[in-house]
C-alpha cells in the first residue's frame, strides 16, 4: 500500500500509531543496547539480512563487525536522543530521522558528538526493524576543546575531517548562497503534504547511501 491509501480505516490508522511507538522504541533499544554492549540484543533490532560492507550479509557479520569497532575505538559510550521524525512509505516500510547527542570514553580522552541518524525501516513478520542508520556527524572533539572552524570530526590519534550533518538537506547551503533583500517580503513555499516532510526537506533527493568502513 502506498500512503496515497494508507492508513484510511480504523484500523489501520491504529496501526500507524502503534508502528510509530515501536519505531521510536526501536531506536531507544539501539542507544541501549550499543551503550551496555549487549551486542545480540544489538544486531537483533536489524533486518535478517542487513548488508554490512560491500560483500557481507547478516546479523552475525554485523555483530563481528560492531564487537571490533568498540574494543578497537571506545572505552565507553553513552546515546542521548533527540527528536525523531518518522514518515511512512507504506504499511511496511518507513524512513525517519533521530537526533543523538553521545558521550564516548577513548583512553584518556572525553570525546563528545553532536550527529543524527537518517534511518530506513521495515516490519518484517510483524515487527519492525532497521533495514539501515547512516550516521551524520556534525562534529566530535575532546570535552575540553570547542570544535569551532571547519573539519569538526576530531577523534584522537586521527586528523580533523567534515562530518555529514548537513550534506543530506539542499537548505544548509541555499540558506548561506543566499541573502534575502531586506525591502521585500520573502517568498513561502506551501507546507510539506503529509509523511513527505522528509522528502520536501531533502528537495527530492535521492536516498543516501551508506558509507563502507
Amino acid at each position: 500500500m502506498t500512503t496515497s491509501t494508507w492508513p484510511s480505516t480504523l484500523e489501520e490508522r491504529i496501526d500507524r500509531l502503534e508502528s510509530i511507538d515501536a519505531i521510536r522504541q526501536l531506536a531507544g533499544k539501539y542507544s541501549l543496547s550499543l551503550d551496555m554492549r549487549d551486542m545480540d540484543a544489538h544486531v537483533n533490532l536489524f533486518a535478517p539480512d542487513i548488508r554490512v560492507g560491500k560483500d557481507k550479509v547478516g546479523r552475525a557479520h554485523f555483530k563481528a563487525w560492531q564487537d571490533q569497532t568498540l574494543r578497537d575505538q571506545f572505552t565507553g559510550t553513552s546515546h542521548h536522543l533527540g527528536q525523531h521524525i518518522i514518515e511512512f512509505v507504506d504499511s511496511g516500510h518507513a524512513t525517519g530521522v533521530v537526533y543523538s547527542k553521545n558521550e564516548h570514553e577513548c583512553g584518556p580522552e572525553w570525546v563528545i558528538m553532536q550527529m543524527l541518524y537518517w534511518d530506513d525501516y521495515e516490519r518484517i513478520d510483524g515487527q519492525w526493524y532497521f533495514r539501515r542508520r547512516l550516521p551524520c556527524y556534525w562534529y566530535a572533539t575532546d570535552l575540553n576543546k570547542p570544535p569551532i572552524g571547519d573539519m569538526k570530526m576530531r577523534w584522537p590519534g586521527r586528523e580533523p575531517y567534515w562530518g555529514t550533518f548537513h550534506d543530506l538537506f539542499p537548505s544548509w547551503k541555499e540558506f548561506w548562497a543566499l541573502r534575502p533583500d531586506k525591502d521585500s517580503l520573502p517568498q513561502v513555499a506551501a507546507p510539506a503534504p503529509l509523511e513527505q516532510f522528509l522528502k520536501t526537506i531533502r528537495r527530492g533527493t535521492p536516498a543516501p547511501k551508506m558509507r563502507v568502513r
